[in-house]
């Protein structure tokens, strides 16, 4: 067995990665929650509130929020992905020896399942989670539209930001999985155009009027009297944000642009990492049967890309922002995978030196961050 290991050095990557996140694991859960927490207070009592989804979904069980409740529903989600994942990678190119590389640079990756367990309670893997889902469920009918519509306004009213982070790649999906398949008809265009109208007005409802109208103090008096624990005052320092305007949110972004721009050589140093999985991808890109559907592919990555960018440029948690990125690319390279190919596409070599070295540093790299690099 233990020759077996070191001939194939990636099942070791993998028991590698699985320590590594139960030390993820370990100095998450020794950090104080602070967003994800009041993000489990807020609700819709001042009525229509942005950022407020799953907060009004905990106030329905429990009048009083406990601070481990932000662990154990983070980590819940974190497993049903974990799983999900497994079953996508399963069904999309099986577990063997030959897929063991691109097994161990997506799910070993720090941009993925890693960084997801650093930002243990931010609400970003919940798009990953719904976005793996439409990848599993079948695409036969205009049903599938108007179940990733449905994603999207869950998404979108549990975070507007989700409408640049995972609705790019949902509409990306839905078009690579349904449309270009079952053709596009007068009935499923009407169906599509609609869903994409609603859901950007929900976005634009939830930006300009999901604020909230009360005076400051009265809303943290209601936050304090949702909390188990009422003198953890410290955990409340972020109200704030559900009265900033997208304004500030330029001007506080801009104004940490000089230091923060100062992590962009170290993430461009980490996507270079995944050199083996990007070329795999273009590959399998180059390989589709039909030329529209490559340029179709082409596209829908350039339109994903461009929301990260304006995240980028609005938002200054730039570490999440390149994490979930790298997350859309592979979960459109599954989508990618599902299209009818020409030609068999060769696997990532597992006997490659240069590879086997990325292999390891991607696997010992433990995370990528919040807002800078590590």
């Amino acid at each position: 067995m233990n020759l077996r290991v070191w001939q194939n050095p990636w099942r070791l990557m993998l028991a590698v990665n699985a320590a590594v996140l139960v030390g993820v694991f370990l100095h998450k859960i020794a950090l104080p929650p602070f967003v994800p927490y009041i993000h489990l207070l807020v609700d819709y009592h001042y009525g229509f509130t942005k950022r407020a989804l799953v907060g009004a979904i905990v106030s329905l069980f429990t009048d009083k929020v406990p601070v481990w409740l932000v662990f154990a529903l983070a980590g819940a989600i974190w497993l049903v992905t974990l799983g999900l994942f497994i079953k996508l990678f399963r069904r999309t190119f099986g577990f063997n020896d030959a897929h063991w590389p691109l097994f161990v640079f997506i799910a070993g990756s720090p941009f993925f399942l890693k960084n997801f367990m650093h930002t243990l309670g931010h609400f970003d893997i919940y798009g990953c989670a719904l976005t793996i889902v439409l990848l599993l469920i079948p695409a036969r009918s205009v049903a599938y539209v108007l179940i990733a519509a449905l994603f999207s306004i869950l998404l979108i009213l549990v975070h507007h930001i989700f409408v640049l982070m995972y609705v790019p790649t949902i509409t990306a999906i839905v078009v690579l999985r349904f449309y270009l398949v079952q053709g596009v008809t007068p009935r499923n265009a009407v169906f599509g155009i609609a869903a994409l109208a609603g859901i950007g007005i929900l976005f634009l409802v939830a930006q300009f009027a999901g604020t909230v109208d009360v005076p400051y103090d009265e809303f943290i008096r209601h936050l304090q009297s949702r909390m188990a624990d009422p003198s953890r005052t410290d955990l409340l320092q972020f109200g704030y944000i559900w009265y900033q305007p997208l304004s500030k949110e330029f001007a506080d972004t801009w104004a940490r642009m000089p230091s923060n721009i100062l992590g962009v050589p170290v993430f461009a140093l980490l996507i270079w990492l995944h050199t083996p999985l990007w070329r795999y991808f273009a590959r399998l890109i180059g390989a589709l049967a039909s030329e529209l559907h490559r340029r179709i592919v082409l596209g829908a990555l350039v339109v994903i890309s461009a929301g990260y960018f304006v995240m980028f440029v609005t938002v200054f948690d730039y570490s999440r922002w390149i994490s979930n990125w790298a997350v859309c690319m592979f979960l459109m390279l599954h989508a990618t995978r599902m299209l009818p190919a020409s030609k068999d596409v060769p696997a990532i070599p597992s006997d490659d030196r240069k590879t086997t070295i990325s292999g390891w540093i991607v696997t010992l790299i433990p995370r990528v961050g919040i807002v800078r690099p590590f």
